[in-house]
């Protein structure tokens, strides 16, 4: 051992790092309570930012009075029945227009407002400004944040003449007087401040995605009727944990309530046997050989798609298709010997109405055979309907064809035998595979339950 390294291998003196240490902990407690501060700061902030944002504030101004056109006035009605206003701002029960219909979402209900000119329940103080805003960027007079179940997300491409077209047909209809209901939603999700970040995720101003191949003038006039004024893609694509529509499974189906929204890519459209005349036929009438509208369907042709003019029909149907669109597919025939059951419940139960073969009946019962839901992949909508039945749908709700409705089977069939019918017919007619299970089938019949849905009689 080298006898002078000794002294380089000790450890250095306590003495000298106490000056350090004692330096050290000053500076640690400024930091801590500057982020302390700090994040005081940002709590408060973030408080006045969700009082500021539920806040219901009416524009300090007179009630607008809104000059239009005969010729105006009837663009602004087409143009709000494209953009399905009534779907969620007219219940049925309150005057046009006068909000009130649920809107059942992933994190609460929410309630279509009141959109009539009346100046303190409705939009009677608005500007064509503030209505523009609120349209196509979620955002209400005051910096209320709107929730997207009004669909800006889609809207944001909206023309600003149309908008305006839009807002002029409102100002010229009845006021209402009706009150709008608090949305039911828990907290968090009852503050709109944090809209501002769902907006920062998925309100971007750049051109909505396609699930079709197309350049022609149709197929853009489409495009803008599909993606933003009928905010297709709102139901009918699948949605992030948080509520966001994924782009990149643009229309490949998607689920916000009891039955799913198919997928109407070109490529699925062609797979159930959709041509481009039976896809016209449904937007226009709600029935067709391919299948006929339900559920929450039926009042997006009721109220929209049925006023379709000639020209923006072929344009719809030449969007979702593709200016060359695929031919659609026959219904491949399988084995359905071992499916005896199935056959033995459809034709005690079904045949009556839908015919032996499933044929079903001009403009009242829907031929079953090549239907559209009958060859969904997922069979969840054709279960669904097994178990609770589709309501009538007459009068006033009928639309452009009325509906004679179809029974639940809930009460008469256990899991095994909807897994049975389910299973024949989508073999026998649909050309799907046998794989509904009575597990399945149980699994909807609960969804069904949760979801309080009737039994159709």
């Amino acid at each position: 051992m080298n006898p002078h390294s000794a002294p380089l291998e000790s450890p250095p003196q306590p003495h000298a790092q106490q000056p350090r240490a004692s330096a050290t902990r000053p500076r640690r407690r400024h930091l801590l309570r500057n982020a302390a501060v700090l994040i005081l700061v940002l709590l408060v902030l973030f408080a006045i930012a969700a009082i500021m944002g539920n806040r219901h504030v009416l524009p300090d101004r007179e009630p607008q009075k809104v000059q239009v056109t005969p010729q105006q006035l009837k663009q602004g009605e087409y143009l709000a029945r494209m953009g399905d206003c009534a779907a969620c701002h007219s219940s049925g029960k309150a005057p046009a227009f006068a909000g009130g219909t649920p809107l059942e979402t992933g994190f609460g209900t929410v309630f279509g407002t009141n959109i009539t000119p009346d100046p303190d329940l409705g939009i009677g103080r608005w500007s064509a400004d503030e209505f523009y805003k609120a349209v196509t960027n979620g955002t209400a007079p005051g910096g209320r944040q709107l929730y997207p179940a009004m669909p800006y997300a889609s809207y944001h491409r909206m023309k600003r003449e149309d908008a305006d077209l839009i807002y002029g047909y409102l100002m010229n209809q009845p006021a209402a007087a009706t009150p709008n209901q608090k949305p039911q939603m828990p907290f968090p999700f009852n503050l709109r401040v944090l809209m501002l970040g769902w907006k920062m995720l998925y309100l971007r101003g750049d051109e909505l995605p396609t699930a079709s191949q197309g350049q022609s003038a149709e197929w853009q006039r489409g495009r803008y009727l599909g993606n933003v004024m009928g905010h297709c893609a709102e139901c009918h694509t699948p949605r992030s944990a948080l509520g966001g529509m994924e782009k990149s499974h643009w229309l490949a189906g998607g689920t916000l309530g009891l039955f799913s929204a198919p997928g109407i890519t070109a490529g699925q459209l062609a797979e159930r046997g959709w041509s481009a005349e039976s896809l016209e036929q449904f937007l226009r009438r709600g029935y067709s050989a391919s299948g006929s509208a339900f559920d929450e369907m039926h009042p997006v042709i009721a109220n929209s798609t049925q006023y379709l003019s000639d020209a923006d029909a072929r344009a719809m149907v030449t969007f979702l298709l593709g200016d060359a669109p695929p031919p659609p597919q026959p219904v491949a025939p399988i084995d359905t010997t071992s499916l005896a059951a199935g056959r033995s419940h459809y034709m005690a139960l079904c045949a009556s109405c839908h015919g032996s073969e499933g044929l079903g009946r001009q403009l009242t019962m829907p031929p079953l055979h090549g239907n559209s839901t009958v060859r969904q992949a997922d069979g969840r909508n054709l279960v669904l309907s097994i178990l609770v039945g589709l309501p009538r749908r007459t009068g006033e709700q009928a639309g452009p064809t009325t509906l004679p409705g179809m029974p639940g089977f809930a009460h008469e069939l256990d899991d095994q035998a909807v897994a049975d019918l389910a299973n024949y017919v989508r073999g026998q007619m649909g050309g799907q595979r046998a794989d509904i299970t009575a597990a399945r089938a149980a699994e909807l019949r609960g969804a069904a339950k949760k979801a309080d849905r009737a039994i159709a009689p």
